[in-house]
């Protein structure tokens, strides 16, 4: 990896709600390692991608996508995110170290891998992104979409749209936790307006992928028989009010129908758009939402006890192996979704989790739930708590994404 100035200082995690602004790059570039060698543990993707474009490739999902992509079947990767590099004395995020741990990994194991770093909802990235493919691979045979911001400019129209996390209809009040303390306690949440339901579907729904296939259609770089992808979650009736019939599933609907939409787009080229229903897991996303992180942890729990838990890169693993490039037709729902939330979604889960959160409180969360697994995904998301990183030594926070130099 690169330094433009070898600075070095002691990077401990400073948390501020649900955000940590620190981010740790050895722990990164480990945690990073770790993905790219149980993909390589699992062997080939027979069939998979040759050349991926992965919008949203930094963190959770997208980079688990690169990197399945990359070491599963020897795919070129161009990955767009939007993420704060590093200053003297102040850390980049953690997609940016994520990011360039992949690159100086992929180009070490003889991969194409190069990223661009900008507004990925704006006409200017999309642009620089169909140049490059244009100037280095020709074509692209896979699109993963899996962006993840609370805010969106809408380039056609100027407008800035702001998503929320609020449930419809009426004031929605359950359990909730402090993963950093532990301690449960009852969260209300007022209901949208139809101005917040809008809001979040022009930020979270499906137009801004629509926007990019067009744009990659047009300009001759998506491959015959293209495959799109982009990535959702429907979760249990007990989130349902906060997640699935707020103001996010709204989004999630939209972003569902337009799968259809793209689909039709690409008929005449065999190109085909589907929607993953993913398991929870813990994302910088996920833990902002009400409710989710207390769930969450009693679904660990739950799963763990059962032998069926599953981490990004394990699910992403799964997605491609036995849903996207299984040799077969894509297997889907009655509404034409993946479902690699099956593991999730069993009964045997779902009631065990349902019976753990009756009685889960403060006190009886350490025994009932899985909240220092929680946390360790948490602090994991930040390059914090990976084996073998002293965090009490001195480390460099001026690192180069390669192709961003």
């Amino acid at each position: 990896m690169f330094g433009k100035i070898p600075i070095f200082m002691i990077i401990q995690p400073r948390m501020r709600g649900f955000i940590c602004l620190t981010a740790h790059p050895e722990g990164a570039a480990k945690n990073v390692k770790e993905q790219i060698e149980y993909i390589k543990g699992k062997g080939e993707v027979a069939g998979g991608p040759k050349k991926a474009l992965i919008i949203g490739a930094s963190t959770g999902f997208g980079l688990a996508s690169r990197i399945t992509a990359a070491y599963g079947s020897g795919a070129s990767t161009v990955g767009v995110f939007f993420e704060k590099e590093p200053s003297e004395g102040k850390t980049a995020s953690p997609g940016w170290y994520n990011s360039a741990a992949f690159e100086t990994m992929a180009k070490a194991d003889g991969l194409y891998a190069k990223s661009i770093n900008g507004d990925a909802f704006s006409d200017e990235v999309k642009q620089q992104t169909i140049e490059l493919i244009k100037k280095d691979l020709g074509q692209v045979d896979l699109v993963i979409y899996s962006l993840a911001s609370p805010v969106r400019t809408n380039p056609r129209t100027g407008v800035t749209h702001r998503s929320v996390l609020k449930p419809i209809g009426d004031t929605y009040t359950n359990k909730t936790v402090d993963f950093h303390t532990g301690k449960v306690s009852e969260v209300s949440i007022a209901p949208a307006n139809e101005e917040d339901i809008a809001n979040t579907v022009a930020v979270m729904g499906g137009e801004d992928w629509k926007w990019w296939i067009e744009d990659l259609k047009k300009a001759g770089v998506l491959a015959d028989n293209v495959l799109t992808l982009a990535y959702s979650y429907i979760g249990p009736e007990l989130t349902e009010a906060v997640y699935r019939k707020g103001t996010i599933g709204r989004a999630k609907d939209d972003l569902e129908a337009t799968a259809f939409s793209i689909t039709d787009d690409l008929k005449d080229i065999g190109g085909k758009a589907y929607v993953s229903v993913n398991k929870a897991l813990v994302t910088q996303a996920s833990s902002a939402i009400p409710v989710i992180p207390l769930y969450i942890s009693l679904l660990f729990k739950a799963m763990k006890e059962a032998g069926s838990h599953e981490g990004t890169i394990e699910q992403i693993s799964r997605l491609f192996r036995e849903r996207l490039y299984s040799g077969g037709e894509v297997q889907v729902d009655e509404k034409g979704r993946i479902r690699i939330d099956d593991w999730e979604m069993d009964p045997k889960i779902q009631d065990r989790v349902a019976e753990l959160w009756k009685t889960a409180d403060t006190d009886t969360l350490p025994e009932l739930g899985d909240l220092k697994g929680y946390s360790h995904e948490f602090h994991k998301l930040f390059g914090f708590e990976m084996s073998d990183i002293d965090y009490n030594a001195e480390a460099s926070e001026m690192v180069w994404v390669d192709s961003l130099r």
